[in-house]
């Protein structure tokens, strides 16, 4: 229970990262009644960047990549050449490309194709990440 609800920041990350999922979960159940995937996909990319931003704060991010420049502090729970964070660096392209593409899609169809694309980033992110931490504890 520690390594969600341990601290602060750890909460605030696991409550919005469950809204999220929460959110995608409720537009894909609800895909018929939605006119405007363009809203959700930005949606997604900007609050998914407030979560992420969160997650690398709690993970220890910065003081990874300080440790890794000069040694100067302890490391953060991943090193930065490890799955989680080239995971998640793949997971990142693949939500800045749709990112790019939704708004140049032409019709709501493809917007929501793209919706499922970031949506699928952002997943992958979030389930190597929270599996990476699991197996970390022990």
């Amino acid at each position: 229970m520690k390594l969600y609800f341990g601290n602060m920041v750890t909460t605030v990350t696991t409550l919005m990262i469950v809204s999220l999922v929460g959110f995608v979960g409720y537009s894909i159940g609800n895909r018929s009644n939605i006119n405007f995937w363009g809203r959700r996909s930005l949606f997604v990319l900007a609050y998914g960047l407030v979560i992420c931003c969160f997650a690398a704060a709690r993970d220890g991010l910065d003081k990874t990549i300080q440790y890794t420049i000069d040694g100067s502090c302890n490391p953060g729970i991943f090193s930065l050449v490890s799955v989680p964070n080239i995971v998640g660096c793949v997971g990142a392209a693949i939500i800045m490309i749709a990112a790019i593409a939704t708004p140049i899609a032409k019709s709501q169809h493809m917007r929501e194709i793209w919706f499922y694309v970031m949506s699928g980033g952002v997943m992958l992110k979030i389930v190597v990440m929270e599996i990476a931490r699991i197996i970390q504890m022990f």
